[in-house]
């Protein structure tokens, strides 16, 4: 796994052993910042369920000015602080959470923290043929907090597998659609 694009092009990322942790692939991180283009460059970005870090450590390397990371592993939390200095990421650039991403969005929420973009790739819910998906992104998008934290006009970039199909409430309405294999990646954008 890898850096695709910006300063930190080319660099490697440690990936956490076993399978607590499901990376985002190469081509779909590529995918979604070719959609994304230059709009990273200032942003300030949260990447919830954070894993590996590399949505996030791909937005500072592309330009982005902040990264807030969460992750509720201790372990995953600290292979991404050691991502981001053995790729070059300043300190000053990122903040890392280890807290539930639900918690860690109310509580930016109460101390008003806003961002250009949200990036969230959850742990993949079961398959929800006639009945209402009960998988982590759908809860993202059930969250009365969330919207809070996105700016006039962010964008929420969530990932979940085709077979969760995902209802998308108000406020939020679907953009675009990325899809490679099982993964789909939904850019969406407040109504």
């Amino acid at each position: 796994m890898r850096i695709i694009g910006g300063t930190s092009g080319g660099a490697t990322l440690k990936v956490p052993k076993g399978l607590g942790v499901r990376p985002t692939p190469d081509k779909v991180r590529l995918a979604i910042f070719n959609s994304l283009g230059a709009s990273i460059e200032n942003s300030r970005v949260l990447e919830l369920f954070a894993g590996t870090g590399a949505l996030g450590l791909e937005c500072v390397s592309r330009g982005a000015s902040t990264c807030v990371f969460v992750e509720l592993s201790n372990k995953h939390a600290n292979i991404m602080k050691q991502n981001a200095k053995s790729i070059g990421i300043k300190s000053n650039l990122t903040q890392f959470r280890v807290e539930d991403a639900f918690v860690a969005i109310k509580k930016l929420n109460n101390h008003s923290e806003r961002f250009d973009f949200i990036f969230a790739d959850p742990p993949y819910g079961e398959k929800n043929k006639e009945k209402r998906s009960e998988s982590f992104a759908q809860q993202m998008l059930d969250d009365y907090n969330l919207p809070s934290l996105l700016k006039e006009n962010g964008s929420l970039i969530l990932g979940h597998t085709k077979r969760d199909t995902l209802e998308f409430v108000k406020p939020w309405k679907l953009r675009k659609t990325l899809k490679h294999g099982d993964t789909l990646i939904e850019i969406i954008e407040l109504n």
